[in-house]
């Protein structure tokens, strides 16, 4: 009887719909992370000329930031910078896929 139910055509559809939902939140999930790790990169070099630059000409930062307290302030940042965009770009996907999803139910309807 499991078997019958499997081969109904509303199974089907709902699998089919599953599937469709799963590949997309893997494509939006993959954008997510590629905008993200373009934009640790972008941040990881913004931050990183100032800070070695100040360290080695302002007297202050000699004398207060160690090699520690440089490497801190940059991969704060590249991770600050990874995770915003990451959401921003996710959350987004999301939004435009939902708006489509729901066209395309009124249309259907």
């Amino acid at each position: 009887m499991a078997k019958n139910m499997a081969q109904s055509p509303l199974e089907r559809n709902s699998l089919i719909s599953l599937e469709q939902r799963l590949a997309t939140a893997k494509r939006c999930s993959r954008e997510g992370v590629v905008a993200g790790a373009k934009a640790a990169v972008v941040a990881t070099i913004a931050t990183a000329v100032p800070t070695l630059a100040s360290a080695r000409m302002l007297p202050w930062a000699r004398a207060n930031l160690n090699h520690t307290a440089q490497a801190l302030i940059i991969s704060t940042v590249a991770g600050a910078a990874y995770f915003i965009v990451a959401d921003k770009t996710i959350l987004a996907s999301a939004r435009r896929n939902s708006f489509n999803q729901s066209a395309s139910a009124n249309l259907e309807a």
